[in-house]
């Protein structure tokens, strides 16, 4: 310490200075007001963003509009009756969510008693419109996740982490959950009607853990829609997650499915039998293998009375290298990439390897998932992930892949990072500078667990595009869907008919272009043969300023905001817009700006259909924190006395000092200011 240069002592005495002077010097407390309009603090110009990913605020540039001009005055000629090439019969539920097991915890709840209402309210969003919601919890830290007895967990958690028992190239961790994870999940399911897919730890096969399958049939019951028989099977090998030899594949798959049913019988590990009539293969992310090579291993046939989902996993692309990738890595531009998620035709061109193995379940009566994807994996791309790009990519994504024949799509969510929430620990490869921290591709985020009590929850890009989805597909489980490429159409400009019973009922269109002057709307032509056009059609409207815009879009004027804003609540008043038809020319004309949506409800009866379910929200009924929790106007509280809460436990913003009297005013000392910000509590009153 002799040695220390005299600058660092100066600087050490004088935090000792104003430590003491904190502990010792004073019992005031102060609050700093601002306007809800206005941001708390400011970045200097110049300075780099360095907080998590999700909320970075950097943004991309539009991609140029493409030359020659496109074709924007779109003739949508619909059929009647007899309508060609409709996809099978799709479920309201078609778009759910995957949420990495090892953030469970954050995104449910801490546990079965402390619930996140924000998750219970953008779960029932989606059930108003769609009836139902699929949910996974699972992911890569499913595989070596531990079912471990009551009371092992302390202090009212559902899991706990083992950071330095990370493996793979993605650093996942090994995980401990006690059953009460299982009884959140039911929980919720009895607040809203959330069904739910789990999965079997497969990193170790002899023997297997069975011990989630005999808690989760019991405690799910009819609310377990499936098991998980391995996670991306063809990615365990070296030199991918490194859990088998390089000489594993399908033929090993398929033993080592053959090693579970056989070890759950010599178990009774599943005295219902619903778990072994419940499991969902191959799961394979088309790293190695293509779905054709497991099902030429007989591999549906031998299991036809075990195999309750057919499944798939793919990302368009990865981020891998951003993260995990080391020194020397090439890691991909999202600016470079930006052009390839605004154009329908990248949908066609991932999705073609699955159209023979859609048409293959069908005639096996299998439903065939997509069980994991989203923008891109190991946490997506900054400026795409968070952008309204995503937004439109992922409806669209979601669309052709129902009118491929999937029977659902789970789109994946990991958390407050790329590691799944691991945080940096000695054992990770790469300094914690270099991390990337927050997963911008998810759905909806939780705020970090420092800044709960005072910021509400992100909802992200892709969520949007569920809540649409829902609303194009609705709750009659009888709809069917429509690519609707006519020649000159362009990748620019998607089009889906949607239909009930052979019948079309809604038309949705697609925007991907950037034009602010207006030059590149589309104008969509609807007429359908057949029948009498109405005299007018009602529209609703999925809208942003550009595709690189972050948060705050509107779906028909509502919003969830921008990031810490949402309790998972639509905010603003619906706006329907109403187009008069042209009655003699039989045609009804909508305009799409660029970018935009537009959900086209052809008849009163399709409009009022897509309301699967009554309105519901939920309140907080449990506070974790009581102290500076103010829940008045921040206007009167920003001209009013903070400190009156030495006259009424709830009359002020800052705690008096115990030992001082009730009209002591104690002195002030400007070396920390607490930032009140005062948010609506998440159960206000619609």
């Amino acid at each position: 310490m002799g040695s220390e240069p005299l600058p660092s002592r100066l600087l050490r005495s004088l935090f000792l200075f104003f430590l003491l002077s904190l502990i010792c010097g004073s019992q005031a407390e102060i609050t700093v007001y601002h306007d809800n309009n206005q941001a708390a603090f400011t970045t200097a110009p110049g300075a780099s963003y360095t907080g998590p990913h999700a909320y970075d605020p950097t943004s991309l540039t539009p991609p140029p509009l493409p030359t020659p001009t496109v074709l924007t005055t779109i003739p949508i000629n619909l059929q009647n009756a007899g309508t060609p090439n409709l996809s099978i019969k799709q479920k309201g539920s078609f778009f759910g969510f995957s949420i990495e097991m090892s953030v469970t915890n954050q995104v449910l709840g801490k546990n079965s008693s402390l619930i996140q209402v924000p998750f219970l309210n953008l779960m029932a969003n989606i059930v108003q419109r769609a009836g139902s919601v699929m949910v996974r919890v699972g992911g890569n830290t499913q595989e070596s996740a531990k079912l471990v007895d009551d009371g092992v967990i302390k202090n009212g958690r559902v899991l706990t982490k083992d950071l330095t028992g990370v493996t793979g190239r993605t650093q996942t961790p090994p995980l401990e959950f006690s059953r009460d994870l299982l009884y959140m999940m039911r929980n919720v399911s009895g607040l809203v009607n959330v069904h739910w897919f789990l999965g079997i730890p497969w990193f170790v096969t002899q023997p297997f853990d069975l011990k989630i399958i005999p808690a989760a049939t019991e405690i799910l019951g009819d609310y377990l829609l499936g098991f998980q028989a391995g996670n991306e099977p063809d990615m365990y090998s070296i030199p991918s997650h490194g859990h088998r030899n390089s000489s594993y594949g399908p033929y090993d798959y398929l033993g080592e499915f053959s090693d579970l049913l056989t070890q759950i019988d010599a178990t009774g590990s599943d005295p219902t039998g619903q778990g072994k009539s419940k499991l969902i293969g191959p799961n394979i992310a088309n790293f190695a293998w293509t779905p054709e090579m497991v099902w030429d291993t007989g591999f549906v046939d031998q299991f036809n009375d075990n195999l309750a989902y057919l499944a798939v996993e793919k990302y368009p692309r990865d981020n891998c290298n951003a993260t995990f990738g080391g020194p020397g890595a090439i890691v991909a531009d999202p600016q470079t990439l930006l052009p390839l998620y605004l154009t329908h035709d990248a949908h066609t061109q991932l999705l073609q390897p699955y159209l023979n193995s859609t048409m293959y379940a069908q005639t096996k009566n299998k439903p065939f998932l997509m069980f994991e994807t989203n923008t891109g994996s190991c946490g997506g791309f900054l400026g795409i992930s968070d952008s309204f790009t995503a937004t439109l990519w992922a409806l669209d994504y979601a669309l052709e892949m129902a009118h491929s024949n999937f029977s659902g799509a789970m789109f994946h969510l990991g958390g407050q990072n790329v590691f799944y929430n691991v945080g940096p620990t000695p054992s990770l490869p790469l300094p914690f500078s270099s991390l990337p921290l927050l997963f911008p591709a998810s759905p909806f985020t939780s705020p970090p667990t420092n800044q709960s009590s005072f910021h509400q929850w992100t909802v992200g890009a892709i969520y949007y595009s569920a809540l649409v989805m829902a609303e194009i597909i609705g709750p009659s489980n009888n709809t069917q869907v429509l690519n609707y490429g006519v020649a000159g159409l362009s990748s620019f400009t998607p089009i889906y008919g949607i239909y009930e019973n052979g019948t079309p009922v809604r038309v949705a269109i697609m925007n991907y272009l950037d034009d602010p002057t207006g030059a590149n709307d589309v104008h969509a032509i609807i007429s359908i043969a057949g029948a009498t056009m109405p005299s007018s059609v009602k529209v609703k409207y999925l809208a942003a300023k550009t595709v690189v815009q972050k948060g705050g879009y509107t779906w028909a004027n509502q919003t969830f905001g921008g990031n810490f804003e949402s309790d998972g609540r639509l905010m603003g008043t619906e706006e329907i817009q109403t187009v008069n038809c042209d009655t003699t020319a039989q045609t009804c004309t909508v305009d799409v700006p660029a970018p935009g949506f537009a959900l086209v409800f052809l008849n009163d009866d399709a409009f009022t259909e897509d309301k699967g379910a009554p309105s519901m929200t939920f309140a907080t009924t449990a506070y974790t924190k009581t102290h500076n929790t103010a829940t008045v106007d921040p206007s009167v509280l920003s001209t009013s006395n903070g400190f009156r809460k030495a006259d009424h436990p709830i009359g002020g913003t800052s705690k008096p000092p115990s030992a001082a009297p009730r009209t002591a005013q104690a002195p002030l000392i400007a070396v920390g200011v607490v930032i009140g910000t005062i948010v609506a509590m998440l159960g206000r009153a619609l």
